[in-house]
C-alpha cells in the first residue's frame, strides 16, 4: 500500500525489533516494586480497566499515559515502567487499556479513553495530565476536543503532551493496516485531531523524536499547527526509544508534563 513504508518504524530502527521484549520486562519489574491498584474498571467490556499506580505519600496529582500499537497491539502492561518518572515526582499514573481492532473503530476507543479518564480522575485528586505515545498520542490528543471530557473534569486538565501522535488518520487509510483499523474517509475526519478544534483553555505540547521516520515529524506539526501549540522535537530520538524521558524524574518530557 501507498504509505506502508512511511509509516514503518522498527525496520528503520538499529535492534528495533528487540524493544518490545526489552519494554515487557521494565513493565514488570514496575508493577513489581510500586504500590499498584491493578484493573481499576472503567466498563464493563473486557478490555475497559485501567492500573493506577501511587507515590509513597499523597499524590500530587494524577498523570494518564495511554499506549500505542497503531490501535491494533500491546496492553498497559507492557508499558507500566513509563510509570516511573512520575511516580517519583509524587503523582499518581493510570494507564488505560482500550478494545484494540479490529474488536473496536478507533472512534470506540477514543470514547473509551475519555471513560477511562473520567474515571481515574474520580480515584485521584488534584490537576490532571494527559500523554500517550504514538496511536496513544491520537487517543492524549482526543481528549484535548470539545465535548470529550466532562466540564469537570475537563477543568482539572493542567496539561496534556502526545508524544509522536497521529494526528491526521487519512492517510492510513492507505495502509495495509486498514484492514482491521477500517477508517473510512468519514472517521478519517471525525478523529484526526489535526482536522477539529481544541478546547479553549486546554493546554496542549506536543513532542516527537528527531530522529523518527519523516511522517511522523510531518503528523506532529500539523498537529501544532493546526492547534497552535508549541512542537518541541527532541534531538535524537527514534519512535522507540522518545519515550524513555517518561522513566525520569528530571528530564525534558517530564518537565514538559508536570512544570
Amino acid at each position: 500500500m501507498r504509505y506502508d513504508e512511511a509509516f514503518a518504524n522498527a525496520k528503520f530502527i538499529p535492534g528495533g525489533d528487540a524493544y518490545p521484549q526489552r519494554w515487557a520486562e521494565r513493565a514488570a519489574a514496575l508493577r513489581a516494586s510500586s504500590i499498584t491498584r491493578p484493573g481499576l474498571r472503567y466498563g464493563d467490556r473486557a478490555a475497559e480497566w485501567f492500573d493506577l499506580f501511587l507515590p509513597e505519600a499523597d499524590p500530587a496529582g494524577l498523570m494518564v499515559f495511554v499506549h500505542g500499537g497503531y490501535w491494533l497491539r500491546f496492553s498497559p502492561h507492557d508499558f507500566s515502567h513509563l510509570a516511573s518518572g512520575a511516580i517519583a515526582r509524587g503523582w499518581a499514573v493510570a494507564m488505560p487499556a482500550y478494545t484494540l481492532a479490529p474488536a473496536a473503530r478507533i472512534a470506540d476507543m477514543t470514547r473509551q479513553i475519555a471513560a477511562a479518564v473520567v474515571a481515574a480522575a474520580a480515584e485521584v485528586a488534584g490537576p490532571v495530565v494527559i500523554s500517550g505515545h504514538s496511536a496513544g498520542g491520537h487517543l492524549s490528543a482526543r481528549m484535548a476536543c470539545p465535548g470529550m471530557l466532562a466540564d469537570d473534569v475537563a477543568a482539572r486538565v493542567a496539561g496534556i503532551v502526545p508524544i509522536s501522535p497521529l494526528s491526521d488518520l487519512r492517510q492510513l487509510c492507505e495502509t495495509s493496516m486498514n484492514s482491521d483499523l477500517r477508517i473510512d474517509d468519514a472517521e478519517g475526519m471525525a478523529e484526526s485531531p489535526a482536522l477539529l478544534a481544541r478546547r479553549p483553555g486546554v493546554p496542549v505540547r506536543v513532542w516527537v523524536g528527531g530522529a523518527e521516520r519523516p511522517v511522523f515529524l510531518d503528523q506532529a506539526r500539523r498537529l501544532g499547527n493546526a492547534w497552535a501549540c508549541p512542537v518541541t522535537v527532541d534531538p535524537g530520538k527514534h519512535h522507540f526509544d522518545v519515550i524513555e524521558g517518561l522513566e525520569r524524574p528530571d528530564s525534558p518530557l517530564m518537565s514538559a508534563l508536570l512544570g
